[in-house]
């Protein structure tokens, strides 16, 4: 049988409370597979991004939020509609009407820094989206945070501890920046060691494509 050749680490900047980033990840998940007939491996890696980075730490009341940044109740339902059908095409249950809060992300992305630094990223990315975009879950709260971190694979006492102090939040900060300073100005954003491809929840066949042609690009520009 064939080894795997890798195509090496692709990362992902994305933000906690983006759908689009949820979506992008099961379309990842379909491209990794499709990756995999080929004989390619890849290893990925998620980073932060704030949506509203000006948001309080406490958050604010959902509702209230969306009538004011779309001009209507109205307005805000419609779009929901439409990312919850779109999210159903990935095999995605949204229900976006239990979400009450929408949250400051910083200590959801300070929870998948750890993560990483664990081996675990994967499963505490997907069950922070999971726990927002299904769940309705405030991924602002530390207890819930230690919740979905435990879900994840985490040490709940040790996220906890993490949250209470300021681990990780400059390097939390400083990526975010990174991000805006490389261009991104929104999200999910793929990058290929280093360098960045696409941004949005492309399809899968889409997403493998760009993946390959990227790394035959930069394999030749090494030979």
């Amino acid at each position: 049988m064939d080894q795997a050749q890798p195509v090496g680490r692709i990362d992902v900047i994305s933000d906690a409370i983006c759908p689009w980033c949820y979506i992008g990840k099961r379309q990842l998940e379909r491209a990794f597979d499709l990756l995999a007939s080929k004989h390619c491996a890849v290893t990925v890696a998620w980073h932060p991004f704030q949506l509203n980075p000006e948001m309080p730490p406490e958050g604010v009341e959902r509702k209230q939020y969306r009538i004011a940044k779309f001009g209507s109740l109205e307005r805000s339902q419609q779009l929901d509609q439409r990312i919850t059908e779109t999210a159903a095409t990935v095999g995605l249950e949204f229900h976006l009407d239990r979400i009450t809060r929408t949250p400051n992300t910083v200590n959801a992305h300070r929870l998948i820094r750890l993560a990483g630094q664990k081996g675990v990223q994967d499963a505490v990315v997907e069950a922070l989206f999971e726990g927002y975009f299904c769940n309705g879950a405030d991924i602002g709260d530390s207890q819930i945070l230690a919740t979905i971190g435990a879900e994840g694979g985490l040490d709940r006492d040790e996220v906890l501890t993490m949250l209470a102090g300021d681990a990780g939040r400059k390097e939390v900060l400083a990526g975010d920046q990174m991000a805006r300073n490389a261009g991104i100005q929104g999200v999910p954003s793929f990058a290929l060691q280093g360098h960045v491809l696409f941004s949005g929840a492309v399809p899968a066949e889409e997403m493998a494509q760009a993946f390959t042609r990227a790394w035959e690009i930069l394999k030749n520009r090494a030979a």
